[in-house]
């Protein structure tokens, strides 16, 4: 966990960049600090690891102030990704990616699985690993900066405006990486940018700060919703606004019910024979008592071609989301996770539904046009404008498998 308490910070001819700052991140969190140039975001990111000294105040790491740490030994075991990437021409990728554990002293012969295992998880041949960062383009540098961050396992990772000078198509793809790694590996991510539309997509809750003041702290949606002040309308947008009035009921409003299921004693050929019947390619997997424990696919299952197996032995993990959550988180992570569908469970872990991109289609067109004659299938500006915009966040495929149940 990090905190802020009562934390400012005031350069040379009294500048104030932060006052007053108290804030919690809980642990595998992401969280994003946005705001106007000269709001102080920037300032605050980097107090965490002491790039910024603090003038007055406490920053604790799971409850120790950093202010008691070796700034050093601080910034080793935090990782850090800025916009200008800060490889090293002279070294290889894998001397990159590795420059932190070896500085930490890890064995050498650890190393080259890790870098391996990590280039892989960002869609990058091996032997880009023999390459020199000259010879990658800015997106792969950027790629081999955000797992650089990751190579020493550290728990927290700061990114300062990480994408900003990436084209669309390449900032898109990244904060679609950055979002799910964050996810697989369950580390605290803290976020600077100035894009609302980024902070909206990626973080788990989002400082606003305005003059070096704490103006919110919440939830994107809380924020949309709720925006505390004028500054902070004026940062989202009237179009988000807009957005925020028709798409934050919970997924238990729209979620499939009784998603297809087996027991994980359950076989191979089980499943398979279970998803020709029900027309899926995959299966969630649960105990007896319709706990989640991951999901298989038909490739999956193809792999072991006539072996069968136990579904415990095949399954995968599988990110799942709380019938409490809201219809445009659902969508974030269908869009920022580039996946089909999301189970959906109870509190107590039980699969509970599932949410589907066809479901999502189906709630904007209710919410839009359920209201609409038939013949006439006309809409007002802004509701016009808000279903572009949904589309848009719903990754834009919204054709794919429309009625099926594990679509």
């Amino acid at each position: 966990m990090i905190e802020f308490k009562n934390v400012s910070k005031v350069y040379p001819g009294n500048q104030v960049a932060a006052k007053d700052v108290n804030l919690k991140f809980k642990d595998g969190e992401f969280i994003c600090f946005i705001g106007a140039s000269g709001s102080g975001k920037t300032t605050c990111m980097r107090m965490i690891n002491r790039m910024n000294e603090i003038t007055s105040g406490e920053i604790l790491i799971n409850g120790k102030n950093i202010n008691d740490m070796d700034a050093v030994d601080l910034r080793r075991k935090i990782g850090y990704v800025i916009q200008q990437i800060g490889l090293l021409p002279h070294m290889s990728v894998y001397d990159n990616i590795v420059l932190v554990p070896r500085l930490l002293k890890w064995e050498e012969d650890k190393l080259r699985p890790i870098a391996e295992n990590l280039i892989e998880k960002v869609d990058l041949p091996l032997s880009y690993l023999d390459k020199y960062p000259s010879e990658l383009s800015g997106g792969q540098q950027q790629r081999i900066g955000v797992i650089r961050a990751l190579a020493a396992d550290q728990d927290i990772i700061l990114m300062d405006e990480p994408f900003g000078a990436l084209d669309p198509i390449t900032r898109d793809a990244l904060q679609k990486l950055v979002k799910r790694l964050q996810k697989e590996m369950g580390k605290t991510i803290v976020f600077v940018s100035h894009d609302m539309d980024e902070a909206l997509s990626l973080a788990d809750r989002i400082v606003i700060m305005e003059k070096g003041h704490v103006v919110q702290f919440d939830s994107p949606e809380n924020i949309l919703k709720n925006p505390a002040s004028k500054y902070v309308e004026g940062l989202l947008g009237e179009e988000k606004l807009n957005e925020a009035k028709t798409s934050y009921r919970t997924v238990e409003t729209i979620m499939l019910k009784d998603p297809v299921s087996l027991t994980s004693e359950r076989s191979t050929y089980d499943a398979l024979a279970l998803m020709r019947n029900r027309r899926v390619d995959t299966i969630f997997v649960t105990d007896e008592e319709s706990h989640l424990l991951g999901a298989v696919g038909m490739f999956d299952i193809g792999r072991f071609g006539k072996n069968i197996k136990s579904l415990q032995e095949v399954m995968d993990k599988v990110y799942a989301i709380n019938k409490d959550t809201v219809i445009m988180s659902a969508i974030r992570d269908i869009y920022n996770l580039d996946i089909k569908n999301l189970p959906v469970v109870d509190d107590e872990n039980k699969l509970v539904g599932l949410v589907t991109r066809a479901s999502v289609v189906d709630t904007i067109y209710t919410n839009l046009w359920e209201n609409t004659e038939d013949d006439t299938f006309e809409t007002d500006e802004e509701e016009a404008d808000n279903l572009s915009q949904l589309m848009k966040d719903a990754s834009g495929d919204t054709s794919n498998k429309i009625g099926e149940e594990n679509d």
